[in-house]
C-alpha cells in the first residue's frame, strides 16, 4: 500500500508538469505508456493521477507508435466528452446539498471534508435523476475542495476550572524537588493486557507467509490471566521501573510497586534526602479519594523514613501525566506486533524498551495476590499523618512518618 501511494504521488507530480504541454492524444499516449510500465494496477493508478478514464488510457496504449503530423488537429474545437456540469446542469449544486448536512469543519475555510462515500453520494444523485459514477462524484468533490480525512481527538470535554493552576502547582513543586536533588516520580498503571498467544496491534518484519499465528478469540487464559504493569518514571534522570502484576490493580499493589522502585532504584540515588514527590492521576488504584492508597503510603513512609508528597492531576487530564508520553508510549511501540505469550515475555519486552534520548526501564514480575474491596475504617484512617496543602488539599498533600501508626 505504501509503494502504491508513493507511485501515485510521483505520477501526479509528473502529470502536473507535463499535461499543460501535451495535446489530448499525447496525454492519453503518455498515460498509456506509464500504465504499461507499471504493469498490474497501472490503469487504476493512472486514472487516479490524471483524471482520464480507463477507456481513454487503454486507447492511448493502442495508439502508441502511431504518428501524428505536426499541427494536425485531433478534433474540432470544443470536441470531446462534455463535463457533467454541462450535460447535467445543477449536479454540482445538488451534490453540495447532499454533502452539506454531513460536512465537518468551518465552511469559511478553504479545506472542507465529507464523511459520506462517493458510492453513497452517487446513488443519491441517481435517485434525484442524475446519471453519475462514483469516480465522477470524487472528481466533483475534489473540485469543491473536499477530501477524505480521519477523525481527530481534540475535544477533551469540560475541564476543571482550576486545571491549569494545578498543572502549574505540580510543575513548580516538581522543579523544586529536582533542583534540590530530591526524587520526583510520575506513577500510573498501564492498560491491562491478556497474556497468551493473542493478537497484539502493530506490524513487524517476517519472511513472506511466516507471520506468527495467533488465537482467533481473545478470551482470557485462566492460567496465565492478565498483566497489570504499574510504572514509576523518574522525571529528572529519564529512567523507569515497571512492576508487572498478575493479580488485581489495587492501591496496595500500586504502593508496593513504588516500594520496589525505592529499594532497587530510588534509594541509591535519593537515600540521603528527607522527602520524595509522587505525581499521579486522580483515579484508579492511586486515586486521590482512595483511603487505602493513603494508608499504604503511610506504611511506606514509615518503612523508608521519608515524607511522601503527592500531587494528583485534575479529573480528565491523565494524558498530561509524564509517564504516559515519556515511558508507556515507548513500551507500546516496542512490543507492537508481538504476542505477549507469557509473563516473562511481558517483563522482557518492557525491560528491553529504550530510546535515543536515553530512556531505560527495569521491570520485574510481582506475583503477589492482592485482595480487592478492602475497607479502611475511620479510626485507621485518622492515624495517617496527612497534611493537606493550602491549594486544593484534596489533590495536594504530604504524609510524614508516624511511629504511632
Amino acid at each position: 500500500m505504501a509503494d502504491k501511494t508513493k507511485i501515485l504521488k510521483e505520477l501526479k507530480q509528473k502529470w502536473d508538469i507535463i499535461s499543460p504541454l501535451l495535446d489530448e492524444r499525447s496525454k492519453r499516449v503518455w498515460a498509456g505508456m506509464e500504465a504499461q510500465r507499471i504493469g498490474w494496477g497501472g490503469l487504476t493508478l493512472l486514472e487516479k493521477a490524471t483524471g482520464l478514464t480507463r477507456k481513454t488510457i487503454s486507447k492511448g496504449i493502442k495508439e502508441q507508435g502511431a504518428a501524428v503530423q505536426k499541427g494536425q488537429q485531433l478534433r474540432k474545437a470544443g470536441g470531446g466528452r462534455k463535463r457533467k456540469q454541462e450535460t447535467q446542469p445543477g449536479i454540482a449544486e445538488q451534490l453540495e446539498l447532499l454533502v452539506q448536512p454531513y460536512t465537518k469543519g468551518d465552511p469559511a475555510r478553504p479545506l472542507r471534508w465529507t464523511s459520506k462515500s462517493t458510492y453513497k453520494l452517487a446513488e443519491e444523485l441517481k435517485s434525484n435523476g442524475y446519471e453519475v459514477s462514483p469516480n465522477t462524484v470524487g472528481r466533483l468533490l475534489k473540485e469543491q475542495e473536499y477530501s477524505l480525512q480521519l477523525n481527530r481527538k481534540e475535544k477533551e470535554g469540560k475541564g476543571h476550572e482550576e486545571r491549569d493552576a494545578q498543572f502549574q502547582f505540580i510543575n513548580d513543586k516538581a522543579s523544586r524537588f529536582m533542583l534540590a536533588g530530591k526524587a520526583a516520580i510520575s506513577v500510573d498503571t498501564k492498560k491491562k493486557e491478556n497474556i497468551g498467544n493473542y493478537k497484539n496491534g502493530g506490524r513487524e518484519y517476517h519472511k513472506k507467509g511466516a507471520a506468527p499465528k495467533v488465537n482467533v478469540h481473545d478470551f482470557k487464559d485462566k492460567e496465565l490471566g492478565k498483566a497489570a504493569p504499574y510504572g514509576i518514571y523518574d522525571i529528572a534522570i529519564n529512567k523507569g521501573w515497571v512492576s508487572v502484576g498478575i493479580s488485581s490493580d489495587t492501591a496496595e499493589f500500586a504502593v508496593n510497586s513504588i516500594r520496589s522502585w525505592w529499594h532497587k532504584m530510588g534509594q541509591p540515588l535519593y537515600g540521603h534526602t528527607a522527602e520524595i514527590l509522587i505525581t499521579a492521576d486522580g483515579g484508579g488504584s492511586n486515586s486521590s479519594r482512595c483511603k487505602l492508597w493513603k494508608v499504604e503510603l503511610q506504611k511506606l513512609a514509615n518503612e523508608i523514613n521519608k515524607t511522601i508528597h503527592v500531587c494528583h492531576f485534575p479529573p480528565g487530564t491523565s494524558k498530561w501525566n509524564k509517564i504516559e508520553h515519556k515511558m508507556f508510549c515507548f513500551i507500546t511501540k516496542n512490543w507492537r506486533g508481538k504476542p505477549l505469550v507469557s509473563r516473562q515475555a511481558v517483563v522482557q519486552l518492557i525491560a528491553n524498551t529504550a530510546t535515543k534520548t536515553g530512556l531505560t526501564i527495569d521491570a520485574v514480575l510481582d506475583e503477589n495476590d492482592y485482595e480487592t474491596g478492602i475497607k479502611v475504617s475511620d479510626e485507621a484512617f485518622a492515624k495517617v499523618k496527612l497534611t493537606k496543602e493550602s491549594f486544593h488539599g484534596e489533590w495536594n498533600y504530604f504524609i510524614e512518618p508516624n511511629n504511632d501508626f
